[in-house]
């Protein structure tokens, strides 16, 4: 079993910033994509981005390419995803998610990962 813990959360005015982490416990010997979701109120969960095992492979949304960043700290068994320029329409509940199938491609639908976590909410005021 892993266990997925997000955090960093929080509000913010559009323009700002904020850095989520995912603290990944448990299961953490089994390489893994990890990826991050996200949920507005009345919407369906969409793929935001994603990070392979090494971190050499990426993939972002289009709606935040340019304005987020994922990466990696195996030895903490952290990811973390960097939100610049944040705007209203990024506010949602925000979920990692970890993809024990794939250490190298990247997938965007979220059946295909095994784990999630309990969520941290961004809201982001005009």
């Amino acid at each position: 079993q892993v266990q997925l813990v997000e955090s960093g959360g929080g509000l913010v005015q559009a323009g700002g910033s904020l850095r989520l982490s995912c603290a990944i416990s448990g299961r953490t010997f089994s390489p893994y994509v990890m990826g991050w979701f996200r949920q507005a109120p009345g919407k369906e969960r969409e793929f935001v981005a994603a990070i392979s095992w090494s971190g050499t492979n990426t993939h972002y949304a289009e709606s935040v390419k340019g304005r987020f960043t994922i990466s990696r700290d195996n030895v903490k068994n952290t990811r973390y995803l960097q939100m610049n320029s944040l705007k209203p329409e990024d506010t949602a509940v925000y979920y990692c998610a970890v993809d024990h199938g794939e250490t190298v491609r990247i997938f965007e639908e979220g059946r295909r990962y095994d784990a999630w976590g309990q969520g941290t909410q961004v809201t982001v005021s005009s």
